[in-house]
């Protein structure tokens, strides 16, 4: 008989504008469910908080950087960053508003709550392809962490994201000599190829180890200019 502790329960389920959205636990863990599609959950965060710090690093000590999150997920991006006093404004990027509204007054606020309260962070509720698109700010960096990936994406609008006038955009939004940090689930040398090619300098690829199969990783490159 399986352990009622293995069972995972759902908190809350919506239907949101890009489809169905559910946080479930499952024992101590939370997870997020898109579409059917496992996003991510609350055991580990190594490599969100990775996808930060490796960004910040390769900003070469520029002061109180501006830094754009896409993606609030279960908010260990946000409050890695937050917890570090050298980034100035902190920008977050989430269209599921049942995201916004389990961190604000749900079960994730134990994770972001502080981070939520810090002067320098903005929520900005949109999705993330029409804002770098649109935006006319800039940021020194852009740590994006929308998806499983730029070859397994969650909807199929993100897919532009990653292509060569996607990464454009991106490089837009970047000040001069910004940085871009993109997580993903598995190595990916053709967006490598792809970030080169949209103009990105210094692209390398950092991996984080996991118990089983391929790493995490954080693609990162140098914006042009």
């Amino acid at each position: 008989m399986t352990a009622s502790y293995d069972i995972p329960v759902v908190i809350d389920r919506r239907e949101g504008p890009y489809g169905e959205v559910v946080l479930r636990r499952h024992g101590a863990l939370l997870q997020i469910i898109a579409n059917g599609c496992f996003l991510m959950d609350t055991s580990d965060g190594r490599s969100e908080r990775l996808l930060v710090d490796a960004a910040y690093d390769a900003l070469d000590g520029r002061a109180a950087p501006s830094v754009l999150i896409g993606g609030l997920g279960v908010g260990f991006s946000l409050a890695h960053a937050a917890a570090d006093p050298r980034w100035g404004r902190i920008t977050v990027v989430e269209r599921e508003p049942a995201i916004i509204d389990w961190h604000r007054d749900g079960p994730l606020s134990a994770l972001s709550a502080g981070a939520l309260a810090d002067p320098r962070t903005e929520i900005v509720r949109t999705d993330l392809v029409a804002y770098v698109n649109e935006i006319s700010d800039t940021y020194d960096a852009l740590c994006l962490d929308i998806d499983n990936g730029p070859g397994w994406t969650v909807t199929d609008g993100n897919e532009g994201l990653y292509s060569e006038a996607g990464l454009a955009s991106c490089a837009r939004a970047l000040r001069p000599g910004g940085v871009l940090a993109v997580w993903s689930a598995q190595p990916s040398p053709e967006f490598e190829g792809t970030m080169r090619n949209a103009g990105f300098q210094r692209v390398r690829t950092e991996e984080i180890p996991v118990a089983r199969g391929v790493p995490d990783v954080v693609h990162l490159a140098v914006g042009p200019g």
